[in-house]
């Protein structure tokens, strides 16, 4: 028998804390009034003849009283009863002592594996989980309601990252507008930070402003090097104008100051990534960055962003060192490299890019490939034009700029009237429906399913507008970096960011996971059969943006479908379906639940036929989704890397492919570290199973995770079937 606490986990059933608890109240009365050991194992086996699978804590506790005073020990009732009252008294006015203790002990399972690029074991990581655990207290027992608590404890819906919902200054990701702040002049900690006039003093500068960013806010940022890109030419002015002082010849002037200037391309990527990788924010962790590499988003600076992007890729191929001194993959910051006409084809100016691009995905797992010619097919602006963007961290997409025609409402130094916007603008956070609990609890009737469907939307619906109401009552004092020093506005000290959060200038998302699962159990088929199954899996995926559209028009704040990455959600969703309904083959039988639209891990499907079918539900999935192929080891195969990138670019707008990059420190094993059957993670060379000499990485969520993962996750990764075979070439 399973016991649910208050709390909504789950326990096994012990008989002896029943035993202790009457026991406790027997000392309290007088011995007439006591029950003997027989009759307290009685009442012990009254609540096991139950036979319940599950049984509320709150009715034992019921039970235990009744059967009391059945035995006319009213005063020991009352005793028990006042013993009862007390216990709840101490829980509802400290709940997280036990939490901050086992984390700090090292002891809680659930923090030591929550985000596999954290390491609990780290003071700063803790002193960012500690707060968490009292933010997620705060939360629960004052800030939302009691159904919507209780409907994120059984897993019906997840109210993401309450472990920053107290502080009510706190969004989710974002777009830094680092142009605004680079050549405009901006504020950190109250010291002014002017214009830098070289390259190198500018790449600094973008590490220091990215990690005072990622500090005020709880999810990913990105930037775009095309906003260094100006700093590059900059730099190589000024070197020419060094040898021209000293009366060298034009051509000499040339020559060396390129040579100056290559140096300082490579000495400031090397700054940036390093600092990136070095810093810690206020999260306890490096800061959570992807950057953009994008040659169309210039024009006039092409040829610098070509230098940058090409050192970029060149570093990130190289890797950077471990304790070892070993060259590893890192996990930040994560690569976008655009695909576009300038870079796709092989007479294109820029291929060589893409082909150093393939290179370093096929040994570092980055860049990830956004196509510019899908994603303008799907992201069009108020005005029809589709344009192209990068996302905020690892997925989240805002929707295409619907503030145009309102003008310049966050007050950007560097915006340009009638053209989109879209760097300065953020999400306010997520609440995820758990797509599997819907077809469950409907046992299979359909009419049924659309209306449990329409109830748990609402749910989320009103556990969205908590977060939107939290935020609105934001002033730009909270965090001057954000809002008033042109990260994401300019606003005036004490000015309300309200408007912000309206007209589409910033999105608010519904996130869904287990479509796969959802479309199993109520059809018989995957999604992937391209008849029932997959039809009845874009109609739920119309639904869900049915709802955003309506909620949107009602209360003009941008609702949006949003693929969510969970990460450790996976295996909690997982243990409450398993709970509430049983195992169920194929459906509840694992340790986890497949992410948002994907094909399911174990399913064997081959990479093109993967991304194309994923291109249709990503299509649906708005605000956010990224699609991948699982491969081998393609370092001596990149034509078919080459292939797969060209596939993308004109069949997907945003996809991955995720390789095996490990190293073992104490054989010096390079390749794919292994899991058993257990779990377990080990060097197929040596044997090792030291997690502290094993540097893993892997694909999670979007982003690449080096600190291991918990139980669902890693049976997850176990279980990723490869969708190229490295055998064929040519494909």
């Amino acid at each position: 028998m399973k016991i649910i606490k208050r709390d909504g986990h789950i326990v096994d059933y012990c008989p002896e804390k029943i035993e202790i608890a009457i026991k406790k109240a027997n000392k309290e009365v007088p011995e007439e009034e006591r029950v003997s050991d027989i009759q307290i194992k009685n009442i012990i086996k009254y609540i096991e003849g139950l036979k319940k699978r599950r049984m509320l804590v709150e009715d034992i506790q019921d039970i235990i009283e009744m059967r009391l005073m059945a035995l006319n020990k009213f005063a020991l009732a009352k005793e028990y009863i006042t013993y009862r009252y007390t216990r709840e008294l101490v829980r509802k006015s400290n709940t997280t002592d036990l939490s901050i203790k086992e984390l700090i002990d090292g002891e809680n399972d659930y923090w030591n594996t929550e985000n596999s690029n954290k390491n609990a074991r780290v003071v700063t990581t803790q002193r960012d989980y500690i707060a968490g655990i009292t933010s997620t207290d705060i939360t629960r027992r004052f800030l939302l309601p009691e159904d919507i608590v209780k409907a994120h404890d059984e897993g019906i819906i997840h109210f993401h990252d309450m472990d920053y919902f107290a502080q009510n200054a706190l969004h989710n990701c974002d777009l830094i507008n680092l142009e605004d702040m680079l050549q405009n002049g901006t504020n950190i900690n109250d010291v002014m930070i002017e214009k830098p006039h070289r390259f190198l003093t500018a790449m600094t500068i973008a590490t220091q402003l990215i990690t005072a960013v990622n500090s005020s806010q709880y999810g990913g940022a990105t930037i775009t090097m095309t906003h260094l890109a100006p700093f590059v030419r900059e730099s190589y002015n000024r070197f020419y104008d060094k040898y021209k002082k000293r009366k060298f010849s034009k051509a000499d002037c040339e020559k060396y100051a390129k040579e100056d200037l290559a140096k300082e391309i490579t000495d400031g990527v090397q700054t940036f990534q390093y600092q990136i990788n070095s810093m810690t924010t206020t999260n306890g962790q490096a800061p959570f960055l992807s950057v953009c590499l994008y040659l169309g988003e210039t024009e006039e600076y092409k040829e610098e962003l070509a230098m940058i992007i090409e050192e970029v890729l060149k570093q990130r191929l190289q890797g950077m060192k471990n304790e070892k001194g070993v060259y590893i993959t890192p996990a930040f910051p994560k690569l976008l490299y655009v695909l576009e006409e300038d870079n796709i084809h092989k007479d294109s100016k820029y291929y060589y890019l893409t082909e150093l691009a393939a290179k370093c995905t096929a040994k570092r797992m980055v860049p990830d490939y956004i196509s510019e010619k899908i994603m303008k097919q799907l992201k069009k602006n108020e005005y029809g034009e589709g344009e192209c963007y990068p996302c905020m961290g690892c997925r989240s997409f805002l929707t295409p700029d619907r503030s145009i025609s309102l003008g310049n409402i966050a007050k950007a130094k560097n915006y340009v009237e009638g053209k989109g916007k879209y760097y300065g603008r953020f999400n306010q956070g997520v609440v995820t429906i758990n797509l599997v609990d819907v077809a469950l609890s409907s046992d299979k009737d359909m009419d049924l399913f659309w209306k449990i469907m329409d109830e748990r939307l609402e749910l989320c619906h009103r556990a969205l507008q908590i977060r939107h109401k939290r935020l609105s009552k934001v002033t730009s004092d909270v965090a001057p970096i954000l809002w008033q020093h042109g990260a994401l506005a300019r606003l005036e000290k004490g000015e309300s960011i309200h408007e912000l959060l309206h007209h589409g200038y910033s999105t608010i998302s519904l996130g869904y996971a287990g479509l796969y699962e959802c479309v199993k159990f109520m059809t018989g088929h995957s999604h992937t059969d391209n008849g029932k199954g997959k039809e009845f899996g874009l109609e739920v995926m119309r639904r869900l943006n049915d709802a955003c559209n309506k909620w949107k028009k009602e209360e003009d704040i941008d609702y949006s479908v949003y693929g969510t990455p969970i990460e450790s959600t996976t295996y909690k969703f997982a243990k409450c379906l398993r709970d509430r309904f049983g195992k169920i083959k194929g459906i509840t039988d694992r340790d986890y639940i497949t992410n948002s639209y994907h094909v399911p891990v174990f399913e064997e499907i081959d990479a093109f036929t993967k991304l194309k079918l994923e291109s249709e539900f990503q299509a649906l999935s708005p605000g956010g989704a990224i699609s991948y192929i699982e491969t081998p080891n393609l370092t001596n195969n990149l034509d078919a890397v080459m292939e797969v990138i060209q596939f993308i670019y004109d069949n997907i707008m945003y996809a991955e492919l995720n390789t095996k990059s490990d190293y073992c420190q104490v054989c010096g094993y390079e390749g794919e570290i292994l899991l058993d059957d257990n779990l377990e993670w080990y060097c197929p060379e040596c044997g090792n199973r030291d997690h502290d000499k094993l540097n893993v990485a892997r694909r999670t969520c979007g982003y690449i995770g080096t600190h291991f993962w918990n139980k669902g996750r890693t049976q997850e990764i176990k279980e990723r079937v490869i969708h190229i075979d490295n055998k064929d070439a040519d494909l």
